[in-house]
């Protein structure tokens, strides 16, 4: 991969991994309610869970959402419905001696399982495929775009969930806590607006892509 495009392939992970979605709002409130060393199995669930998707688009999923859209449109669905409960499970929790009893991050299952249905992660994923994967290297490159994923990603990811456990002190004090995971809760129900308007076109542009398993 030529210098100039592995630095946009850099700058399109970071831009990706570091700014609000789904995935860093819920560390940055797991972070808060439950303190770094109980989400790590959730960030690395998050972390696990895109490079298995990353893999399954490469090995062909992106031709088959192309060829049954509605796929994409339960994708959403379920995604949505997902965030809603989250959102509720937020809203729930009003005192920290709730939290250091009930708070639960989600598990490594969960995270991982949690990218097939969030879609932004489709967007990341489908997208960074399809610009920066090179049809004549193809496994090469998608294992660069992995790589990249890994090492931007993971750090910047952890960022959010550090910056949410370093609240929590803060949280002790008066109705705190309430304010900040009704906050959060109002912030993951309005990460639900991009949702619908995820267009097939990375879909179409990784199939074009991806080599055929005659041609392997």
């Amino acid at each position: 991969m030529p210098v100039e495009q592995l630095v946009a392939l850099i700058g399109f992970v970071a831009v990706m991994t570091g700014t609000p979605g789904p995935n860093n709002l819920m560390l940055m409130a797991s972070g808060a309610n439950a303190g770094f060393r109980r989400s790590l199995p959730h960030i690395f669930g998050i972390t696990f869970g895109c490079q298995v998707m990353l893999l399954g688009v490469a090995l062909g999923l992106g031709p088959l959402l192309s060829r049954f859209p509605q796929a994409l449109t339960a994708l959403r669905i379920g995604g949505a419905l997902y965030l809603l409960y989250l959102a509720w499970r937020l809203v729930r929790t009003r005192h920290l001696s709730e939290t250091d009893r009930d708070a639960r991050p989600l598990t490594f299952i969960q995270a991982a399982l949690f990218q097939w249905v969030n879609p932004k992660a489709w967007m990341m994923i489908l997208t960074g495929v399809a610009t920066f994967s090179q049809p004549g290297r193809f496994t090469a490159s998608v294992a660069l775009i992995a790589a990249a994923f890994l090492v931007v990603g993971l750090p910047l990811i952890s960022s959010w969930n550090l910056f949410g456990a370093a609240l929590k002190s803060r949280l002790h004090q008066g109705r705190r806590l309430v304010l900040f995971n009704r906050a959060m809760a109002l912030l993951l129900v309005a990460s639900l607006y991009p949702t619908f308007g995820m267009e097939p076109g990375p879909v179409e542009a990784v199939s074009a892509k991806a080599p055929s398993p005659a041609a392997s």
